[in-house]
């Protein structure tokens, strides 16, 4: 497989001279079956060496989830050291590209599964969530991943939940800085430990004021310039999909979906085949956040993508779910899935912007209705936004235009 990919000799025999070559090129020729693109392979295959030059899989010994974790830290830390930032998105690529190299191979050390830390309390607290706060399924999820998080921290500090102290909230907090986190993703951490705490709080198992004391990073109203890759960026990524390649025929509808409508990660891999109304030309979206379905007219060159996709590409499955993954188990695509696809196309084509992954292209969508001279109203409407102030930072955007027309206008007159 690696002579396929690689045409230098030096190269070539990195690959070649690596550590378990031959595991490597069954699991790599395993991938490009699937009907992966030359780039995703030739990725792939350079990711597996990496793993492999700092994964001890020597003999037959089976390899536990905790090694692989141990090793991605390690490799982090590799780079840290040498002023170079890796972002918790790749760490978590090299846990998931280790983890299924070694499933493929039979080497991970399956282990009977416990219940995690504060299971119990978890699950109650997700039931409060739903039950009294009303929240969002994904609101829900990504608090309970947060908080898990946390106490799963607490328990290897061989403390316990109700025992946890302020300095040790503010220890995990400023790890997760030193791991590459961003203000505004640690202030969503502090959100759900303080909602966490409160609950804790409201059914006696916490101190009053604890919650209080839980402090996340100052944040600064649009402080964030939101960037998504300029419009021509996105129509070459989407053209780059022009292939009779499965994964380049899904992938299309997944990149006009989010770059047209302006769809989040989870609207997408939401999506079912009753909500493509093939007679009025309508394509209905879940909008968790607004507890609602909105509806956008279905547009010929999306409809058309849609059908080859259905019609070549999708593979017989039970699910309902529009998208699936092309190669057995089969099922519906996971938003991790969704993301990686995304972000792997962007770094192939070179595009570069502060997000790497779906929500790049729904900034590209907003930036570019707004360079079209739609109100911010309607932006917000496209974009299902709750409240004009989500809208509102599209609009810091144009603010090098604006300048222009202000250095224009003031040129005339001064």
């Amino acid at each position: 497989m690696f002579e396929n990919l690689y045409r230098y000799s030096r190269v070539l025999a990195r690959h070649l001279d690596g550590p378990a070559a031959e595991e490597r090129d069954r699991f790599v020729a395993h991938f490009a079956a699937s009907g992966a693109t030359r780039d995703s392979v030739s990725n792939l295959a350079s990711e597996v060496l990496v793993i492999a030059q700092r994964l001890d899989i020597s003999g037959t010994r089976a390899v536990t989830p905790g090694e692989v974790a141990s090793v991605a830290d390690r490799w982090v830390q590799y780079y840290r050291r040498r002023g170079r930032r890796i972002s918790p998105g790749r760490r978590q690529r090299f846990v998931q590209v280790a983890t299924d190299w070694l499933q493929f191979m039979g080497r991970l050390q399956v282990q009977t599964a416990k219940p995690g830390a504060g299971t119990d309390l978890i699950d109650e607290f997700a039931r409060y969530m739903q039950r009294e706060r009303g929240l969002s399924p994904i609101t829900i999820n990504g608090r309970c991943w947060h908080v898990r998080a946390f106490l799963t921290w607490l328990a290897a500090q061989q403390s316990v939940v109700t025992g946890a102290t302020l300095h040790q909230v503010d220890a995990f907090l400023s790890m997760r800085g030193a791991q590459g986190w961003s203000r505004a993703s640690i202030a969503t951490a502090v959100t759900a430990l303080r909602s966490f705490y409160a609950h804790m709080t409201a059914t006696g198992r916490c101190a009053e004021g604890f919650v209080a004391g839980i402090e996340g990073p100052p944040l600064y109203k649009l402080e964030a310039l939101t960037v998504g890759p300029c419009w021509d960026d996105v129509k070459r990524l989407i053209a780059s999909t022009e292939t009779d390649q499965p994964r380049d025929i899904r992938d299309r509808v997944i990149l006009m979906l989010l770059a047209i409508y302006g769809l989040r990660r989870g609207e997408v891999v939401a999506l079912t085949l009753d909500d493509i109304d093939w007679e009025r030309d309508i394509l209905h979206v879940a909008r968790p956040k607004q507890r609602c379905k909105q509806d956008y007219p279905l547009t010929t060159e999306v409809g058309n993508a849609i059908l080859r996709y259905l019609r070549e590409v999708r593979p017989q499955c039970a699910s309902r779910r529009l998208f699936l993954t092309l190669k057995a188990p089969l099922g519906p695509l996971a938003p991790n899935g969704l993301h990686h696809a995304v972000a792997s196309r962007l770094e192939t084509l070179g595009i570069r912007c502060p997000r790497k992954g779906p929500h790049a292209l729904r900034h590209a969508c907003a930036t570019h209705l707004m360079a079209e001279g739609m109100s911010l109203k309607q932006i917000g409407d496209h974009l299902g936004h709750r409240s004009a102030s989500a809208t509102r930072t599209y609009a810091k955007v144009d603010l090098v235009g604006l300048r222009q027309v202000a250095d224009f206008s003031l040129g005339g007159v001064l």
